[in-house]
């Protein structure tokens, strides 16, 4: 038996007669600009720019890492041009018949390696093995690392404004990074730059310009919101050619190491191209994913049609406005709302128009037709083929688009109609039960200060007198005895400002120095005692059907930091939410990890107000808009949902020491609070003990 010969692709290639991978011999070949010069690596480019950042070298790491940048930009537009010029070029073709059938089919196979070879190596200046990278390289320019270090570099050079980008940059992959955010409100103002001129380096087009466009609706400009909205769609649909050829590069098999993979030429040949072709399916998934997100924007594609239909409409262009709620409907087939609006577009239309010619957009048609054939390809792959995919709900119809001017479709709330067309006002964000609010307040001597409305929010109150000043005292006292500065912020003494010092300490710390005697017993239980009265205030007030759990119970003092409260423009915390992150620019809270998704509700109690500074405020949704002001005071507690409807922050304490107690709830039982079970088992305990020495007749100042 002859053993079998085993050559390598890069040598077949070369051993293949030149007709055979380069078309006929007289055909001309059109020649690649070539590059003025090889490309460098981005992560040898990166490596020396971190390295001479930690050597104090700020201009060579500013050279070398703005050089990784550009070097990894360019990187993925060669790999980008190359694919597309050589499917142009060399197109699949597809299998003949009779003997030999599918030798044209890996002609042209090898021909388009040969030519993305080529092209790439052309265009890259040398081989494209010397940019390949790690995983950790990867993830770094995925999540923007090198802008980090940028934006030190650039204060260490004393460029503010360059400065302010590159920490923008990097601030808008990770909106939860709460030094970075404080980083650019100080270059700001040092370098008096405004809002409006920060700049994101990595911005994708098709995203600035929806926004552009939603922006201008909102503002029922729709001549200019058309403008954005169709150059949105080019760019989307250019960005996802992108994003499809990038696809074709190396994949990572899940289940095995490729190259010690023993697979037969077919089985090989449709296990790489099903990871291929997945990604490339998932490029709408990433299309609609704003940097530093898990989730992308929901009911992202459909909604530019949804804004033209009803723009097109505002400014008479009938016909357009009909062919883009046709195109809506290819992915909302069954929405009420738009299949009314299509018929009340053509009664506009007159009846010399030929209703039939009228059909939805052609580039959402092609589009989805695309994406439908490779959905069936994939889920057939999977039944034959044997490894699992479930093919998940792109195009999720979240409530509908929000819109506080007029909604012509997918909008679920109190409406009219105009024109035939639905209207209706924005809502607040979703949240998934009842609002309701207004319960008994269950104790004695509660002050009830503000509702809701008068908060100017949602699921927000407002009460006094939930301690006593002795009570208050007492918890004062007992904080100082107890808690640790950094706990409950991983061991940081400033996690949000430099300006202040935190300190922290949970109900079972609390209870343990109780116990061991180094805090008398009755103010650590005293802390238990008005966290778990908190919590039934909270769950009666706000009526709520189920068990509201403790997810975590804290105990924090922020004190101002001598000489450092001169000019303090930042906050003592930050405008956040309590389970997604907020993100201002989009008006949008994510709810996804590292986000504590399961909190429900808050509450918040104070137990002073000798300090200077340190008031409670909630704003709108864009971080800047204060729609209450709270001004803590011993016994007061504010209460409300954890969601994106809430946005709030404390405002600098500037003198003194502000202290409460930090309560977050959960409708959840899988998310309670270990350290409050254990806590309740301390108490448990303590209580069984109490009656013991009681059934005695036992004094307990005796039992030492």
């Amino acid at each position: 038996m002859r053993e079998r010969v085993w050559v390598p692709l890069p040598l077949l290639l070369l051993l293949l007669p030149p007709p055979l991978w380069g078309g006929p011999p007289d055909s001309p070949r059109p020649e690649l600009e070539p590059e003025p010069e090889p490309l460098q690596p981005f992560d040898l480019l990166y490596a020396s720019g971190v390295a001479a950042y930690y050597s104090g070298d700020y201009e060579l790491a500013v050279r070398d890492l703005e050089a990784s940048l550009r070097s990894h930009r360019r990187l993925r537009e060669i790999r980008a041009r190359c694919a597309r010029h050589c499917a142009a070029r060399r197109p699949l073709a597809p299998p003949g018949v009779g003997p030999g059938a599918e030798l044209p089919f890996f002609r042209a196979l090898l021909e388009r390696a040969r030519c993305y070879r080529g092209c790439e190596t052309q265009r890259l200046g040398g081989p494209a093995s010397r940019h390949r990278v790690s995983e950790d390289v990867r993830s770094d320019f995925q999540r923007r690392v090198p802008y980090n270090y940028l934006q030190r570099a650039y204060i260490k050079l004393n460029q503010l404004e360059k400065a302010v980008e590159a920490a923008h940059t990097f601030f808008m992959a990770n909106p939860e990074h709460m030094e970075m955010q404080q980083n650019i409100e100080n270059y700001r103002t040092l370098a008096g730059v405004e809002a409006f001129q920060l700049v994101d380096r990595e911005a994708k087009p098709h995203l600035e310009s929806y926004s552009a466009g939603v922006k201008h609706y909102e503002a029922d400009d729709f001549e200019l919101a058309i403008k954005y909205f169709e150059q949105a769609l080019r760019e989307y649909f250019s960005e996802d050619m992108e994003c499809r050829a990038l696809c074709e590069g190396p994949q990572r098999f899940e289940e095995y190491e490729y190259l010690g993979y023993k697979a037969g030429l077919y089985e090989a040949i449709a296990d790489h191209y099903m990871q291929v072709l997945v990604c490339q399916h998932e490029c709408v998934r990433e299309l609609a994913t704003r940097p530093g997100r898990l989730s992308p924007i929901e009911n992202f594609l459909p909604l530019h049609y949804d804004y033209l239909q009803f723009a097109y409409y505002r400014v008479g262009e009938y016909v357009k406005a009909l062919e883009c709620a046709k195109a809506y409907l290819l992915l909302h087939p069954d929405d009420e709302d738009v299949l009314d609006n299509v018929d009340y577009y053509e009664s506009l239309l007159d009846d010399s128009t030929e209703l039939a010619f009228i059909e939805a957009r052609e580039d959402l048609t092609m589009f989805m037709k695309r994406h439908k054939l490779e959905s069936e390809l994939i889920k057939s792959a999977a039944e034959g083929l044997g490894f699992s995919y479930t093919e998940p709900n792109y195009w999720i119809r979240y409530g509908g688009r929000q819109d506080e001017n007029r909604v012509p479709s997918g909008v679920n709330m109190e409406g009219a109609e105009i024109h035939g067309l639905f209207v209706g006002k924005k809502s607040s964000p979703k949240i998934d039960r009842d609002l309701r609010e207004g319960g008994p307040l269950l104790y004695e001597n509660i002050t009830f200060v503000y509702n809701s409305e008068q908060l100017n929010g949602t699921q927000r109150v407002l009460l006094d007198n939930v301690l006593s000043e002795e009570q208050c005292r007492e918890l004062h006292s007992v904080a100082s005895g107890i808690m640790l500065v950094g706990d409950g912020y991983r061991g940081k003494t400033s996690p949000h400002t430099p300006n202040e010092k935190f300190e922290g300490a949970t109900v079972l710390k609390a209870l343990k120095f109780g116990y061991e005697g180094r805090v008398p017993l009755k103010s650590a239980r005293l802390f238990y005692d008005i966290s778990e009265k908190a919590r039934k205030i909270v769950e009666s007030y706000f009526m709520l059907n189920s068990t509201l759990y403790f997810s975590y119970t804290h105990m924090v003092c922020r004190t101002a930091l001598s000489g450092q409260q001169d000019r303090r423009n930042d906050l003592s915390h930050p405008i956040h939410a309590d389970n997604c992150l907020l993100d201002p620019e989009a008006n949008e809270c994510w709810k996804e990890p590292p986000a504590y998704t399961f909190r429900d509700y808050s509450a918040l109690l104070y137990m002073n107000d000798d300090f200077e500074g340190g008031e409670f405020i909630f704003t709108e949704m864009d971080a800047k808009t204060v729609t209450a002001s709270i001004k803590p005071k011993c016994g007061r507690m504010i209460s409300f949902s954890s969601g994106g409807e809430n946005p709030h922050g404390v405002k600098a304490v500037t003198k003194g020491q502000r202290c409460a107690v930090a309560l977050w709830f959960t409708l959840d039982p899988l998310y309670r609070e270990l350290e409050r079970i254990q806590a309740d088992e301390v108490i448990a305990i303590l209580d069984q003990e109490q009656q013991g020495k009681h059934e005695l007749n036992i004094n307990p100042k005796d039992e030492l």
